[in-house]
């Protein structure tokens, strides 16, 4: 049985805890809303479980992202909420063309490991002090400029990011010479110098203390200036 059927079989077989007594004041929709909150939550635990058996052994493979990506098409069916949303769109464009690369198994990785943690919140900005952003942040010319993007993003799939800068008259470019700015994605951890993108950002900063005029900034930052 995959992860998929567990799922299926747990929301069939748990039953619901008895309500607690309610107010005689409370409206119907407010009852509607306490009853869904209380159900979106439990699903939410359920799917970290799932997220933390995935992840256990260290990495994700193809048949374990199909798995999650149907139990996140499952749920966004049933109900709405911005982390499960977000994590379907990650997983549907790594699945875009039916194939688990490397990269990605790895994206996927870090962003299930994050999602599983205390801190985890849908578009926050990571809390890590060790990321060797520039302070205070810089001016940034999109126009004619190349970024590398690395980590993963809130924003959306690497193409999506390319896009965004194609259309803003910049460039995508792997991590070389010519390369103006690193866009570090919001998911990064405290822990990116062993992490899949911690070579980049190493190599971003060598590349800053031997006098190249590369900036690297946070994926909050660059989105700012799209809009």
């Amino acid at each position: 049985m995959n992860f998929f059927d567990k799922f299926k079989s747990n929301e069939k077989t748990k039953s619901e805890p008895p309500l607690k007594k309610r107010s005689s004041h409370i409206s119907f929709k407010e009852d509607v809303r306490f009853n869904s909150r209380r159900v979106n939550e439990r699903n939410i635990d359920e799917l970290i479980g799932m997220s933390r058996m995935i992840i256990a052994d260290g990495k994700v493979d193809q048949a374990e992202a199909e798995s999650l990506h149907k139990i996140l098409i499952y749920m966004s069916s049933r109900y709405e909420n911005s982390i499960v949303q977000n994590l379907l769109n990650r997983v549907t464009d790594m699945l875009q063309d039916n194939y688990l690369d490397e990269e990605e198994s790895s994206e996927l990785l870090e962003t299930l490991t994050k999602f599983t943690g205390d801190d985890f919140d849908a578009g926050e900005l990571a809390k890590s002090t060790s990321l060797p952003l520039d302070e205070p942040e810089p001016k940034v010319v999109i126009k004619d400029s190349n970024f590398c993007f690395t980590g993963t993003f809130m924003f959306g799939a690497r193409k999506d990011c390319k896009k965004a800068i194609e259309n803003a008259g910049g460039f995508e470019t792997s991590l070389k010479a010519v390369t103006d700015y690193l866009v570090i994605g919001n998911y990064a951890t405290d822990s990116w110098v062993h992490s899949s993108y911690g070579r980049k950002i190493e190599k971003a900063v060598d590349m800053k203390e031997k006098g190249h005029h590369i900036k690297i900034i946070s994926e909050s930052h660059w989105a700012s200036l799209l809009d």
